[in-house]
């Protein structure tokens, strides 16, 4: 099994210069931030080289099984990359089905071995960057799978609650996390370099409002008219409503590290219950504090407004 000194995982959470390669993982229909953090990727490719995106399954009110998750998500995707006229065709594949569990077993998917494919396609000096943006299952099953390339990618994950997240308030259980806690605890343990961007307590600083989207969105072409629409209809009540769009954060993260403030901590061990326990002697990961919520959204809102113009 690979391995990584303190060295070499410090070096790879190093946030990087100049263009990178990333893939995204992403539960795209779950909710309405991960449109906004797909159209932000794409609309940033002197950044970021995309070599897939990969539907990630969910299992909430707007699903009946993780399976129809991932597929509900793999055709949001599939809209969201028509609007902003990219081929999907060899960029987006099928996630999992069925979650890791705490049984800890790989699940066969396209995008597991694509991401496997691309992964061992890097080196240590010039990685693969997962932008994981769901429940965490397709990396968890790559690196199950594969524990060789945990020297060629760094997981980049918005998941969990901020480390100091009272648990009485809400506790621990965030919607990627508590999906699939067995993938979580996967991520955790095995040694891959992770950047944790935590939701509650961090990235619930990143919102926006009704207003601002009907202003800065809706008006530029048919992806912002596209994006506003999902904003608004998830609430029926916009009176003094705000909503926040998490996953744009992880993007951020890889685009301007002085927009998502991070510090180096040890890995946190996830309790089969959702819970944080700390050990300072295991490995580190890289640990996002803050997002500087105007930062983002004005890149965003400048990049689309760029893009409907030449258009």
């Amino acid at each position: 099994m690979t391995t990584l000194d303190n060295e070499r995982r410090l070096a790879l959470l190093t946030p990087p210069t100049g263009k990178v390669r990333v893939v995204l993982d992403t539960d795209t229909y779950n909710e309405i931030d991960d449109q906004f953090a797909v159209v932000q990727m794409m609309l940033s490719r002197d950044r970021f080289d995309v070599e897939a995106i990969y539907a990630a399954p969910f299992l909430n009110a707007r699903a009946d099984s993780p399976g129809q998750g991932m597929e509900m998500s793999y055709d949001e995707i599939h809209r969201l990359l028509e609007r902003i006229d990219v081929a999907a065709d060899g960029l987006v594949y099928r996630g999992v089905t069925e979650y890791v569990g705490f049984e800890k077993k790989p699940r066969e998917a396209a995008a597991v071995d694509h991401m496997i494919e691309r992964a061992r396609a890097g080196t240590p000096e010039d990685p693969l960057y997962i932008i994981a943006i769901g429940a965490i299952s397709n990396v968890a099953s790559a690196l199950l799978k594969a524990p060789d390339i945990i020297d060629r990618v760094v997981v980049i994950w918005l998941g969990g609650n901020a480390l100091d997240w009272p648990r009485s308030f809400k506790k621990n259980a965030e919607f990627n996390l508590k999906q699939d806690i067995g993938g979580a605890q996967v991520l955790f343990d095995c040694g891959v370099p992770v950047v944790l961007v935590p939701a509650m307590g961090v990235t619930s600083h990143l919102i926006s409002n009704v207003p601002e989207i009907e202003k800065e969105v809706e008006p530029y072409g048919a992806i912002g008219a596209f994006l506003a629409q999902r904003f608004k209809e998830y609430s029926t009540d916009h009176f003094g409503w705000s909503k926040e769009i998490w996953d744009m954060a992880a993007v951020a993260w890889l685009l301007e590290p002085e927009w998502t403030p991070s510090i180096i901590v040890p890995t946190p061990i996830l309790t089969d219950t959702i819970g944080w326990e700390t050990d300072s002697s295991r490995h580190a990961m890289r640990y996002v504090r803050y997002v500087d919520r105007d930062a983002i959204l004005r890149d965003f809102f400048s990049k689309l407004r760029q893009f409907a113009e030449t258009k």
